[in-house]
């Protein structure tokens, strides 16, 4: 019998407090998801653009600190804020504090208002891609050489549905794969990475697929399954209503 499909939370870090996001974290993990994720941004992405916001990869740390068994990581880091090298070193390092239950996910970035507040340069969507490949094998190659070496797999994830450029890039560098849309749009993207290892000369069963859904989307997980996913996250804005997630492991069987 297939392994059954594993659920996941993506804890919103917008219009919250740092006390309510890690107290959901430990509410996420004793209802039995699979997964607790945050994101890589520096402003609100819906709704008051000036609410309050939490930088990412140090929530990541402290929830890696309050729960004991989830996977954790960013849907998704963004290549442009911060050195590949360090990355490695950070993940490296939340990957200890999580006893080896840390997810590398990292994408080509796309939110405007991050680079032209933060001063990184926005280039173009092409640019970011072309960034994005040479940063990827940066990071493994610098997680390569880190002592100590992470504590589990740490595996890497890309963020992204670009049927030309990114999924090629999935193809050849990522352990996981993250992409979005509807049950059928997923399916198409997921039929279309597996073209792509096919000529790259990959197998398609080492990619992890994985697809994040809108809070309202949770009724849909079985669809996702069916379309190839083996892992569905969920957005969870604060107040941090877990329902849905509760739902979604119902219908998976958890």
């Amino acid at each position: 019998m297939p392994e059954r499909c594993r659920i996941g939370v993506q804890l919103w870090p917008q219009a919250t407090t740092t006390d309510a996001l890690l107290q959901a974290a430990r509410d996420a993990e004793a209802l039995g998801v699979d997964s607790i994720w945050t994101w890589d941004h520096f402003f609100p992405l819906r709704g008051d653009p000036e609410a309050e916001h939490f930088e990412a990869w140090t929530l990541l740390s402290a929830i890696a600190m309050v729960t004991e068994r989830v996977r954790i990581g960013l849907l998704v880091g963004c290549q442009s804020y911060r050195n590949p090298h360090l990355v490695a070193d950070m993940a490296r390092t939340v990957d200890h504090l999580s006893h080896g239950r840390t997810v590398l996910g990292l994408g080509a970035g796309w939110f405007a208002r991050d680079y032209e507040e933060y001063e990184f340069p926005f280039g173009t969507a092409g640019s970011r891609l072309r960034d994005l490949e040479s940063y990827l094998y940066r990071v493994r190659r610098r997680l390569g050489q880190l002592t100590p070496a992470p504590v589990g797999p740490l595996p890497l994830m890309v963020g992204g549905s670009g049927e030309k450029v990114t999924l090629r890039i999935v193809a050849e560098q990522a352990d996981w794969w993250n992409g979005g849309g509807s049950p059928e749009v997923f399916a198409q993207r997921n039929a279309t990475l597996d073209a792509w290892c096919a000529r790259v000369g990959r197998d398609p069963a080492d990619i992890v697929r994985t697809v994040h859904i809108d809070v309202d989307a949770y009724r849909e997980v079985e669809r996702y399954v069916e379309a190839g996913a083996t892992h569905v996250m969920i957005q969870c804005p604060a107040p941090y209503d877990l329902e849905p997630a509760r739902s979604m492991l119902e219908a998976v069987g958890a």
